[in-house]
């Protein structure tokens, strides 16, 4: 025994032996796993045994409902049986015409045939209220009080059944038999006609209705309680409790639940409630419960009666205690496994990683020691081992290599920056204006020398741009060290894009693509004025303009080129500053060209960066006019946005920029967009919108 418990102390971790504050992996490992484990086995039992008690109240509940329902359709049953045997007897020749000695002996077997325990069965004249004939020595079953009120309905109605319980506190009679536990006492008459289709007698019959009566472990058809509709117990288990009324139980939550059950019943439910100490007895009760319509003629306006299966909850939970104690077994049998297999998991864990521990505190003192053998159980740590080793041994390779990176990086960054000095992609855009305004003229296409004059003007204004934006391109150097700076005014929008559509006509043209125009005319600006201005660098905003609508020229081959410029409501500044705007103007530039992959889409901000060499390798270009546009829109306090739903559905570029107020303006010096284009080509179509 001892040697057991010395083994057993060497395996569980020497505590003592860490430094306060730190932990072996071991020790967390056994902890964590206990901790983690217990408390799930503990929900979990908690769980099982929440299941098991709903489960059988659940059972429980079925059964007193149907219980209830059964034994009220039993009650309904036979006191229609009894009603309908009094009502055959009182039609009679025997009853109606025959001698006394007849009538003593139809009576006494009339009592036998009823399906009912009968206590008496009595004769009553109705003029009178004399016994004419009984089975019984007992006073005077129909109360005399009754009698005219009796009499009178019966002359009208010439005909049914009078019903009504006996109980102590409700009974006419002067001496009552003490009543008994499980039954319904009914006083049952019928009257009966003379020849002369006159009352004559009244045929009363004294019955005892035993009800079903379970009340032990395991049973859940419960024992039966009878209320009617005002709360007076009619039957019950205790026969002291009949007569009385259920306002005279102590407990007051007894009461209450009492009451709901009366008003739930006569509303057409069926259900099940708990019940504390209905029998005062501190026993919690469950029920359940139905109405039926009451059989008395007594009761007016179709009052009905409350059928209630009473079962104590202990027998309704019958058996759950065994579960219990099952559970507790079951919980201190896992709780020994787990502690058992947590230490074997936790040392079986622990040493591996332990002997990595030795051999990395070695390595630290002395890069000479011999590599870890992988000959671990476990794979993963095996790996790990192979790990180590391999880069211990790359260490000093690495620092190699990092530094050589470093220095192909700052080779790479001063390449960029003369990459971007020398791009071209920028000149692009203006010189194929100038070449096409050139050629117009060169080749003789303009019909006079006013429109001559026209494109040669042109061409020296795309000149003049041309000179511009050599002096842009250096702008994403500028960009990058924090030196470029723009300087915002306020631009009238229009005007800027007609300038930019008039240096793109001729690669729409050329294309015959289709461009649709927004409608400055209409609900964009309405009738306050013909200018939207927004805050700009006048040629910073060119660029962008340029550079986003010559993208969308270039990379579109067939279809259209549309341009919308919407006035929304503004907010806080689009790029994240301080500044905001009433309203912000949203240019959109949409086209119908190639498209690109959504994966690609989040590059083409970046310097040098184009889609997918497979889709644009036929274009020209450095990559480098999205990214100056991003910078200088934000730079702007705007913001640039690009979306396309894939290869070949075309490309949406968006602008963002912040409105100032509207002025007045003549906007007579501006040509139309429409009749501009117009002028060049059919092809070209306008689409306000």
């Amino acid at each position: 025994m001892k040697g057991w418990v010395a083994n057993l102390s060497n395996k569980i971790p020497n505590f003592r032996s860490q430094p306060w504050g730190e932990s072996s992996f071991r020790r967390i490992l056994l902890w964590r796993i206990l901790l983690l484990s217990i408390p799930v086995l503990l929900l979990g039992q908690y769980v099982t045994y929440k299941k098991a008690r709903s489960s059988l109240l659940e059972t429980a509940r079925q059964n007193l409902t149907e219980s209830a329902i059964r034994k009220g359709e039993s009650i309904e049953a036979v006191t229609a049986a009894l009603a309908s045997n009094l009502q055959t007897a009182s039609e009679t020749t025997v009853l109606q015409s025959g001698s006394p000695s007849e009538i003593q002996q139809y009576l006494e077997q009339l009592q036998t045939r009823l399906p009912t325990q009968i206590q008496c069965v009595q004769l009553n004249e109705i003029s009178t209220g004399a016994i004419a004939a009984s089975t019984c020595n007992s006073d005077q079953l129909f109360p005399a009080q009754l009698w005219s009120q009796t009499g009178n309905r019966w002359v009208e109605k010439k005909s049914g059944v009078q019903i009504q319980t006996l109980v102590p506190k409700t009974t006419y009679r002067q001496s009552f038999p003490p009543p008994a536990p499980d039954q319904l006492r009914l006083l049952s008459s019928v009257p009966v006609f003379n020849p002369n289709n006159q009352p004559r007698y009244a045929l009363t019959v004294e019955s005892t209705l035993r009800l079903q009566d379970s009340n032990r472990p395991k049973s859940l058809s419960g024992y039966t309680v009878v209320l009617d509709q005002s709360g007076t117990i009619l039957a019950h288990r205790y026969a002291e409790r009949v007569g009385s009324h259920i306002d005279q139980i102590r407990s007051e939550e007894a009461r209450n639940r009492l009451h709901s059950i009366i008003r739930n019943a006569i509303s057409g439910r069926q259900d099940f409630l708990h019940v504390a100490s209905f029998d005062d007895q501190g026993v919690e009760l469950v029920t359940g419960y139905t109405a039926i319509p009451s059989p008395t003629t007594t009761d007016v306006d179709n009052r009905q009666w409350v059928i209630l299966a009473v079962a104590r909850l202990d027998y309704a939970l019958f058996g759950l205690q065994e579960i219990l104690q099952t559970l507790v077994y079951l919980l201190l049998g896992l709780i020994v496994a787990y502690f058992l297999a947590t230490l074997y998991v936790a040392r079986e864990l622990a040493r591996p990683l332990e002997k990595l521990e030795q051999y990395a505190q070695k390595v630290e003192g002395d890069s000479t020691v011999q590599s870890i053998p992988p000959n671990f159980k476990i794979r993963e740590l095996n790996q790990l081992a192979q790990t180590l080793n391999g880069m211990i041994a790359r260490l000093k390779a690495w620092a190699d290599e990092i530094e050589a990176a470093w220095k192909e990086a700052k080779t790479a960054n001063q390449l960029k920056s003369e990459f971007l000095a020398n791009t071209s992609h920028e000149l692009r855009t203006p010189l194929n204006a100038i070449i096409g305004c050139i050629r117009l003229v060169r080749d003789e296409c303009c019909d006079d020398r006013e429109e001559e004059m026209e494109f040669l003007q042109r061409a020296d204004d795309a000149a003049v741009h041309l000179l511009q934006i050599i002096n842009d391109v250096l702008d994403i150097a500028k960009i990058e060290a924090g030196t470029l700076s723009v300087i915002l005014e306020p631009v009238d929008l229009k005007q800027m894009l007609q300038e930019v559509i008039d240096l793109q006509k001729v690669q729409i043209l050329h294309k015959g693509l289709q461009l649709n125009l927004p409608d400055f005319q209409g609900a964009l600006l309405g009738n306050e004025s013909d200018r939207l201005l927004v805050h700009a660098d006048p040629a910073k905003l060119k660029q962008v303009l340029l550079n986003v609508i010559g993208n969308a020229v270039k990379f579109t081959d067939t279809g259209s080129i549309s341009i919308d410029v919407r006035l929304e409501p503004g907010g806080e500044s689009t790029n994240g500053g301080a500044e905001s705007a009433s309203k912000q103007v949203t240019i959109g530039i949409t086209d119908t060209g190639v498209g690109i992959e959504p994966s690609q889409q989040s590059k083409l901000f970046q310097p040098f960066v184009m889609a997918d060499g497979t889709t644009t390798r036929r274009f020209e270009g450095t990559g480098l006019g999205l990214a100056i546009s991003r910078n200088l829109i934000e730079m702007m306090k705007g913001r640039i946005t690009l979306f396309s739903a894939g290869l070949g559905q075309g490309t949406t570029v968006e602008i963002r920029l912040n409105a100032i107020e509207r002025q007045t303006l003549d906007y007579s010096q501006y040509d139309d967009p429409q009749s501009t284009l117009d002028s060049f080509s059919e092809p070209m179509s306008h689409a306000n919108s």
